[in-house]
This record gives C-alpha cells, sequence and structure tokens, in this order.
C-alpha cells in the first residue's frame, strides 16, 4: 500500500517545468473536486478549492458532494464493509470521471484494501493537530474526564478512543454514536444523556467549533487514529496534470510519516472494528519514531511498540512495528474481535 501511495514521489518534475506544463494545461480548465457532504467533509473540500484555485491562473474548481453510504447509513459500519463505505460513491465516481479529484480525511481511508485500481494519493496536507478532545454538554458542571462519577455514559464514534478510555476508567460506560460532528454535538447539549463526547480537535476546529473543546487529551492519554489530522488529495494516475498540481500541495514531512503509520496498519491487517492506534512524529534529530497500539474492544488487552528509523524508511519502519505488535500479541487481539 504505501508503494502505491508513494508511485508519483520517484518521478516528480522539477519546479519550473511543473509550473510551466500546469500553466498550459489547466488554465481555464473546471476542476471538479469530490467530496463529502458533512460540513466537516465540505469545509476541507472548500480548503483546498482555495489552495488549488491559488496555484494556477484562470482554474476553476467546482466541489462536488456525493452522499456515501456511509454518511446515510446510521448502524454499524462493518454491516457495510467498513470504513470504505465513506469512500466508495467517490471512488467510483473519480475513476469513472464524473469528479477529477478527491478529498479525503486520511484516517478515513482503509488500511486493509488497496486503493482502487489507476488512482493514487497525490498530496498529503500538512498535518494539523492530532489530540482528541472532550466536549461537555452546555451547561455541564463537569469539564474533565476525572471530574465524571462513576457509571457516567461517554460518547464517541471511534472503538480506539472507547478501548483507550476504558483502560484507565472502566468504571464509565462508553456508548458509540455516529453522524456529522454538528449533529453530535446538537444531540450531547439536548438529550442530556451523556456525560461527555470524545471528539478530533482538528475536526471541531475545520467546522468553527473549537470552543466546544473542554479538555483536550494528551497523545499519552489518547494515542491517535493512523492518518489522524490528514487531508489528502486522490487522483487519476493518468492524470499528469493534475497529479503535478496536487503535489504542489503535498507535504513531504507529513507524507513520510502517513507512510509509516499505513504502512504500519496495512500489515496488521485490522478491521473496522479493531482498536488500532498509531502515530509517526520526527525527533529532533531527525530520526523518524512510530508507535503502534493495538486494543481489545474494552481495553483490558493491548499490545504496544514504539521503534526508531531513517526518514528514508518509512515503509521499513511501518513493518517492523507491525511485525512487533504481532510478537506482542496484536494479530490475536484483532482475531478476537468479531467483524
Amino acid at each position: 500500500m504505501a508503494e502505491i501511495e508513494r508511485a508519483t514521489s520517484a518521478v516528480m518534475p522539477s519546479p519550473a517545468p511543473v509550473a510551466v506544463y500546469r500553466g498550459r494545461v489547466l488554465s481555464g480548465r473546471r476542476l471538479r473536486l469530490g467530496s463529502r457532504t458533512s460540513p466537516m467533509a465540505m469545509a476541507q473540500a472548500h480548503l483546498v478549492r482555495d489552495l488549488l484555485a491559488g496555484q494556477v491562473d484562470g482554474l476553476d474548481v467546482e466541489i462536488v458532494g456525493i452522499q456515501t453510504s456511509g454518511d446515510a447509513w446510521r448502524g454499524d459500519l462493518a454491516q457495510l464493509g467498513g470504513k470504505g463505505a465513506f469512500l466508495k460513491e467517490i471512488d467510483k465516481a473519480l475513476v469513472t470521471g464524473q469528479i477529477d479529484m478527491a478529498v479525503h480525511c486520511l484516517k478515513d481511508v482503509p488500511g486493509d484494501v488497496p486503493l482502487a485500481p489507476g488512482t493514487v494519493i497525490a498530496a498529503y496536507l500538512p498535518r494539523e493537530d492530532v489530540r482528541d478532545v472532550v466536549v461537555f454538554p452546555t451547561g455541564s458542571k463537569y469539564s474533565h474526564l476525572d471530574d465524571l462519577p462513576p457509571g457516567s455514559k461517554i460518547a464517541t464514534s471511534a472503538v480506539r478512543r472507547k478501548a483507550q478510555l476504558l483502560r484507565v476508567r472502566p468504571d464509565l460506560h462508553v456508548d458509540r454514536i455516529r453522524g456529522n460532528v454538528d449533529t453530535r454535538l446538537a444531540r450531547l447539549d439536548a438529550e442530556q444523556r451523556f456525560g461527555a463526547m470524545i471528539l478530533a480537535g482538528a475536526g471541531l476546529r475545520r467546522i468553527g467549533m473549537e470552543h466546544r473543546a473542554d479538555q483536550v487529551l494528551s497523545l499519552e492519554e489518547m494515542c491517535p487514529a493512523v492518518g489522524a489530522g490528514i487531508i489528502c488529495l486522490h487522483v487519476r494516475e493518468t492524470d499528469e496534470a493534475l497529479v503535478e498540481l496536487a503535489r504542489l500541495l503535498d507535504d513531504p514531512v507529513t507524507r513520510v510519516h502517513a507512510t509509516a503509520e499505513r504502512t504500519m496498519l496495512h500489515s496488521l491487517r485490522g478491521h473496522c472494528n479493531s482498536p488500532i492506534a498509531g502515530h509517526c512524529t520526527t525527533t529532533p534529530d531527525g530520526q523518524l519514531s512510530l508507535l503502534g497500539m493495538v486494543f481489545s474492544r474494552e481495553g483490558g488487552t493491548f499490545a504496544y511498540a514504539h521503534e526508531w528509523d531513517t526518514p528514508d524508511r518509512a515503509p521499513e519502519l511501518g513493518a517492523f512495528v507491525a511485525a512487533t505488535l504481532a510478537r506482542k500479541g496484536a494479530r490475536a487481539i484483532i482475531d478476537g474481535i468479531p467483524h
């Protein structure tokens, strides 16, 4: 998978020829940018539209909202085949030429299946803050998870968050709740049945709701999802002009971190109900640092691995961390969780 996503990195033209080529081919062209229709997804699409339009004079970027089966479904995603339900319709539109480029949250791109044939992730935008945050209902007397009494109900959409929270607070009840972020926040306030909700801080910021974050969880308290905080651009490999245009927005450091994390995820062969966390960073001395964790559903059992390597060996680092996790029981943990 890492090799597929990095297919364009070795053949990127020098900056001057790229500028001439894209100016000649793309000026005056309408680029159809595909996105999910949730407020957060559309905010991301508008961000990407503005960034792309700023690269080529006269480039007309149209945002095409696509309702996905994952957004329409309110049950367990596993019944739809996992996280791929958020991408299936968008992938089809990209492959068939109904759109020219797709905008995704990288964490929503499945790690256990390859990209759609003939497509490539051409750009990873600079990574945002990966930390999760805790939101309490409006008017709540609490402002920290430690303040909540035993038996309190916590809402979250991620099995990863549930497992990590229950590992340190087994006295809480964690319920999975799905839907758009703004819809979930409205339910939190209106229903008053949850003591708190855990969300991605970056998602709140993208929809202008960062003021709702009452507590920011440290990376030690909540290891993030693989690909957290990264927006990626997905294009057809044969559309060289758009591949080159997207590459102008690519952040090399984010690409390296994403490659290490997603190689680990792909090697673990997890599914949508597998609580897997991973985070790659660059240390002050220039080394890659990759932390990987695999949890049982309730967090009682987990495997942990943390390894380092040089920046040119991101795929090898990802594979090594996955192998280390497997030796520590990760495969048995994943196999023991129903799909």
